[in-house]
C-alpha cells in the first residue's frame, strides 16, 4: 500500500511538474501591457493617470504592438510648469491631453537600438519627431525642437516595448511660416528678411499648407549680402514679384527631408523648378555656380522642416 500511493504521488508531482512549465514558458508571458506596467511603475504614475483621462486605456491595452516614449512625473511637473497648466486643467483638456499622448506613441514593437537615428518619425498622433545618439544615449528632438533623453530602455510589455523619458514630447504647433516668424521676433533674429520677402510674393498661405516643405532657410546677413551682389535694394527686389518668388521657391523641395536625408552629389529638384545640389561638407551649390553653406539643421514644423543657409542661392538666369 505504501509503495502505491509513492508511485501515485510521484505520478501526481510529475504531471504538476509538467503543467507548470506548459504555463511558465517563455518570459513574455509573463509581461504585462503598456498600461499595466506605467500602473505598476511609482514614477510613471501620472502618465497612467493621463492615459485614462484622455481615454486611451483601453487602445493602448489592445494587440498593438506599440512603442511607448514614457514620461516620468517629474517631466510631467515640468511641462505643467511650462505649458502654465495645473494637471486638472491639462487632464480636462481631452484633445490636448490626447494629441499629447498619442505624440509619444509608435507603431510597432522598436527597441532602442532599432530606432531610426536622424529620421522623421511618425507617432499615432501624425506628427513627427528625430531621435539621435548622443553618446550612449538615445536623444530625442520634438515638434517645438526641444530635447528629451532616454533614461530607462527597453522595458518589454505584452503588447510592445516601453522607453521612459525625462522630458514629455510636444507635438510641432507652428508651420515653416511660423516657425520662421518665431525666430525673426527672437532675442537674435535670423530670419525679418525672409519673413518680410515671403510675405512680399503672397507665399505665407502657401507654405502654411500641409505640406510637408524643407525649406533651405536664409539668413538676414544672406539677404543683405544677396541685395549688394545684385546691386539693387531690398524695395527693389521685393517690388519683382516674378524674380522674388522664383528665387523663394529655389529654397523650397517638396517633401521632409531631415539632415541625414539629403542626397550627396545628386540635383535635388526644387519648388521653382531648378535643382541644385549638396556636397558631404554640406555646402549647396545653385545654377550659376554659386555656394552657400548650411549652417543649422534640422529645425522641425508641423508640416515640414528648415534648414538653415549663409548664402541665398538662386537658380538659372
Amino acid at each position: 500500500m505504501t509503495s502505491w500511493i509513492k508511485r501515485l504521488t510521484a505520478a501526481v508531482f510529475a504531471s504538476c511538474l509538467t503543467l507548470l512549465a506548459a504555463c511558465g514558458g517563455g518570459d513574455s508571458d509573463d509581461h504585462s501591457d503598456v498600461v499595466a506596467l506605467a500602473r505598476s511603475n511609482p514614477d510613471l504614475s501620472v502618465l497612467a493617470e493621463a492615459i485614462d483621462a484622455a481615454g486611451l486605456t483601453t487602445t493602448l491595452q489592445g494587440s498593438g504592438p506599440f512603442t511607448v516614449f514614457a514620461p516620468t512625473n517629474q517631466a510631467f511637473t515640468n511641462v505643467l510648469a511650462e505649458l502654465k497648466l495645473t494637471k486638472e486643467q491639462l487632464f480636462a483638456d481631452k484633445p490636448l491631453l490626447t494629441a499629447v499622448l498619442t505624440y509619444h506613441v509608435v507603431s510597432g514593437d522598436i527597441a532602442s537600438s532599432a530606432v531610426p537615428l536622424g529620421r522623421p518619425i511618425t507617432t499615432l498622433q501624425k506628427g513627427y519627431f528625430k531621435a539621435e545618439a548622443s553618446g550612449n544615449t538615445l536623444q530625442l528632438t520634438d515638434g517645438r525642437n526641444r530635447l528629451s533623453k532616454v533614461t530607462t530602455a527597453n522595458v518589454d510589455a505584452s503588447n510592445g516595448v516601453v522607453h521612459v523619458i525625462d522630458k514629455v514630447l510636444l507635438p510641432a504647433d507652428k508651420t515653416v511660416v511660423g516657425t520662421a516668424v518665431a525666430l525673426s521676433t527672437s532675442a537674435t533674429p535670423e530670419f525679418t528678411l525672409l519673413v518680410e520677402a515671403l510675405t512680399a510674393a503672397d507665399l505665407v498661405t502657401t507654405l502654411s499648407g500641409a505640406g510637408p516643405f524643407t525649406v533651405f532657410a536664409p539668413t538676414d546677413a544672406a539677404f543683405s549680402a544677396l541685395l549688394t551682389e545684385l546691386n539693387i535694394s531690398k524695395e527693389e527686389l521685393f517690388a519683382d514679384k516674378a524674380l522674388l518668388t522664383s528665387v523663394l521657391t529655389y529654397h523650397v523641395v517638396p517633401g521632409l527631408v531631415l539632415k541625414a536625408q539629403v542626397p550627396v552629389g545628386s540635383p535635388i529638384a526644387t519648388v521653382e523648378g531648378d535643382t541644385f545640389t549638396v556636397t558631404a561638407s554640406l555646402a549647396i551649390n545653385d545654377q550659376r555656380a554659386r555656394s552657400a553653406k548650411i549652417t543649422g539643421t534640422d529645425v522641425l514644423a508641423s508640416n515640414g522642416v528648415i534648414h538653415v543657409i549663409d548664402k541665398v542661392i538662386l537658380p538659372a538666369p
